[in-house]
């Protein structure tokens, strides 16, 4: 992130790369990871058999499946996470940065004792908002996987879906439960969180 607010050549290039995430939909973004990682003529399958490796069922095997789409919901939710980081940063005051240049403070200890505690706030609101979204991921799981293989990316949101309307499903009762024990899981990390990073947040 540091490096995006540098002055270095073609940072404007690595911005737009590393924002790029946030221009796609959820849907549009899953297919492009489909193609990646098609056992047959996927782009990682490829990749690995310049290295004389054997494929790797990325979305059909349960070893892999869940990172698979774990990785593919990182990537989707770096655009937003860049842009806010970015403005974290450029609402840093210049004095400070300068202040703590002329004692000294450069590179790594800068960003350690400076940068990082003044985007405590961006950082926090990041990791609470993330948590609730990766425990909401449907449209990923339902294009890429549908809950497979084995259910190994049957997520709790999927499986009120699954339960509720899925194959002419209408296990409503079944459904409304798991929905009620999404909810009070989301409370309780959100109330954690709160618990415990909030204290360590400078608000400026």
């Amino acid at each position: 992130m540091l490096l995006l607010e540098s002055r270095i050549r073609g940072v404007r290039l690595l911005r737009s790369a590393f924002a790029l995430p946030f221009a796609f939909s959820v849907a549009s973004a899953s297919v492009v990871f489909s193609v990646f990682y098609n056992p047959a003529s996927g782009v990682l399958n490829g990749l690995l058999s310049q290295f004389h490796l054997g494929p790797v069922g990325w979305l059909t095997d349960s070893r892999y499946a869940l990172l698979s789409v774990a990785a593919s919901t990182v990537w989707m939710n770096l655009g937003y996470n860049v842009l806010v980081l970015s403005a974290g940063i450029g609402s840093i005051p210049a004095e400070i940065t300068e202040a703590a240049r002329l004692d000294g403070a450069a590179g790594l200890r800068l960003a350690r004792s400076v940068t990082v505690p003044l985007l405590g706030p961006s950082l926090f609101f990041l990791v609470v908002v993330s948590t609730v979204n990766a425990l909401q991921s449907f449209g990923q799981i339902h294009i890429l996987t549908r809950g497979g293989p084995d259910g190994s990316t049957r997520t709790l949101v999927y499986s009120v879906y699954q339960k509720a309307f899925a194959y002419g499903s209408s296990d409503f009762g079944t459904a409304s439960a798991q929905a009620v024990v999404l909810l009070l899981v989301v409370l309780a990390c959100t109330a954690v969180q709160f618990g415990v990073l909030e204290r360590k947040v400078h608000y400026a």
